[in-house]
């Protein structure tokens, strides 16, 4: 992705010297600037901030669907089993007897069944 952003940064400088030389000669129409300008947001739009959108959507989904029971990974990478979910926040059983209270954003992914007897 970040390539992808140097690459289009490197080409949208190129144009504009390439503009900026061919100024001399004759004023361009103001209809290709805009032009210019729609097309180079549909590209961020299309390869920025779809994807971003989708995977929120897929996230609070997930985040929604968190039952007891559930094995599931923190964003800081603890493992465990739900033991209880409130509404903002989940108790987590990382060992038995153990249990930690985590915010129910801070779940990751879930874990297929068993995954934590491994």
């Amino acid at each position: 992705m970040r390539k992808l952003l140097l690459s289009l940064s490197a080409i949208v400088l190129f144009a504009s010297t390439s503009f900026a030389e061919g100024a001399e000669q004759a004023a361009g129409s103001p209809i290709s600037s805009i032009l210019m300008l729609v097309v180079f947001f549909a590209i961020f739009w299309f390869l920025l901030i779809r994807p971003q959108q989708k995977k929120n959507k897929e996230l609070r989904k997930m985040l929604s669907e968190l039952s007891k029971g559930d094995e599931v990974v923190t964003n800081g990478g603890m493992i465990g089993k739900i033991a209880k979910i409130d509404e903002s926040f989940v108790d987590l059983e990382i060992a038995e007897n153990v249990v930690v209270k985590i915010q129910r954003n801070a779940v990751a992914n879930i874990l297929p069944k068993g995954a934590t007897k491994a």
